[in-house]
């Protein structure tokens, strides 16, 4: 119990350390992650007018409908794309990505790269 809640505190302080930089250094919309264990979700939100320009998740009636698991690779691929096509939609061509708390790897890098393959600019692979 004691090494969980070390764990959980740890991510806490590397949540507002990453989004505290997403927010400091870059004028640029931020891509939003949020992740669970049976669903993930995004959002690209304008911080300076305090505005949510689109967002994308499991919880969506059409997704679930198609795909029963919303915490797998596949999913967050899926919802990467679709943020993807919604944010050029909504005229956002550029963003800063705010991984929370979460490592680089795995749904959240899918998730990424889907939006990168979907015409979206979150900079080079790898960089993050």
């Amino acid at each position: 119990m004691r090494k969980q809640l070390r764990l959980n505190k740890q991510r806490v302080t590397r949540k507002f350390r990453v989004s505290n930089a997403v927010k400091k250094n870059s004028t640029r919309p931020r891509l939003c992650v949020f992740r669970s264990a049976r669903h993930i979700s995004c959002q690209v939100v304008d911080d300076l007018a305090g505005k949510t320009l689109a967002s994308a998740s499991t919880y969506e009636k059409d997704f679930r409908e198609s795909n029963p698991n919303g915490g797998n690779v596949a999913a967050a691929e899926i919802v990467g794309k679709m943020i993807g096509e919604r944010a050029l939609a909504a005229g956002v061509t550029a963003v800063a990505f705010d991984r929370k708390g979460y490592k680089y790897h795995g749904r959240v890098k899918a998730l990424a790269d889907a939006a990168r393959d979907a015409g979206l600019d979150i900079g080079g692979k790898g960089d993050e």
